[in-house]
Formats: structure tokens, sequence, C-alpha cells
């Protein structure tokens, strides 16, 4: 996990090269970008993952 960590921070400078430099003025938004609603959707997930694992636990102690 290590190894993937640091080969990803060695490779990030080489992927923010082929972006055009930032102009320094703000855009416009109609919508969220696709990043947002992925993580709104990981965030959901986890919420739901964890309850039910709290849950599953909770019923098996209740019933010893």
């Amino acid at each position: 996990m290590i190894r993937i960590a640091l080969a990803l921070l060695i490779a990030t400078p080489a992927f923010a090269a082929d972006e055009p430099p930032h102009t320094g003025v703000a855009g416009s938004r109609s919508m969220p970008e696709f990043s947002d609603l992925a993580l709104a959707a990981v965030a959901a997930g986890g919420i739901w993952f964890v309850r039910s694992r709290m849950r599953a636990r909770f019923r098996r102690r209740s019933e010893d």
C-alpha cells in the first residue's frame, strides 16, 4: 500500500504538467462536477455500510 501511495506522489507532477496554467479567472458553474457527485455517493455508501455493520453488531450482542 505504501508503494502505491509513493508511486502516486511521484507521478502527480507528471499528470499536472499536461494542463495549461491557471489564468486566475474563476469560471461559472451551472451544475456540480462529476467528482462532487462521486464524492457524495462514496460518502453515502460509507455511511450506509458502517450503519449496517453497527446494526449487525448490536443485533448479535443483544442475542447473547
